[in-house]
């Protein structure tokens, strides 16, 4: 099937990796959602787990080793084109993982890859929903609900001294 104007929508992952009161992001470097920092993520192959899906695609796009833990959301993105078709539909699932060795770099359909404290992203074009998926990953409430899905957004969020890292198993 093909990932532009599919006939049905795509199951596929993001990978949330929070080290030190960082996020691990990448740029994308095609679309959909080219220029923009956002997970490390992409479609689950056939026969592949959602655990294990989140960790390909982090190795692919980043070189970063991890290991699996909760499953932290499921939402979808529907991106359509200037004649109201939809371009893209993809059902993603939010993995919180434990990094467990490497650094980033940047591989497969990634631009550029880092860890990045939210203090840092000001300014930067963020991929929908970012800030509410790095909100959970830090344990924090960032971004009013409805502020998801509609296009680029800002990154603006305080970090609550004590409050970082991923809460839930493996956290």
């Amino acid at each position: 099937m093909t990932r532009t104007y599919p006939s049905h929508p795509i199951p596929a992952v993001l990978a949330l990796v929070v080290r030190d009161g960082r996020v691990l992001l990448v740029q994308r470097g095609r679309e959909p959602n080219r220029g923009l920092w956002g997970l490390p993520g992409g479609a689950i192959e056939v026969g592949e787990t959602i655990a294990a899906a989140a960790l390909r695609e982090l190795a692919e796009e980043t070189g970063i080793e991890a290991e699996a833990g909760t499953t932290l959301d499921v939402f979808e993105t529907i991106l359509r084109d200037e004649d109201g078709r939809v371009r893209h539909h993809y059902v993603l699932a939010v993995v919180a993982c434990r990094w467990r060795g490497g650094e980033p770099r940047a591989g497969d359909d990634a631009a550029q890859a880092g860890w990045f404290a939210p203090e840092d992203l000001g300014g930067r074009p963020v991929a929908p929903d970012l800030v509410r998926l790095v909100a959970m990953g830090l344990g924090e409430s960032a971004a009013p609900s409805g502020q998801s899905g509609d296009g680029p957004q800002s990154f603006a969020m305080s970090v609550i001294p004590g409050k970082a890292g991923i809460h839930g198993r493996g956290g």
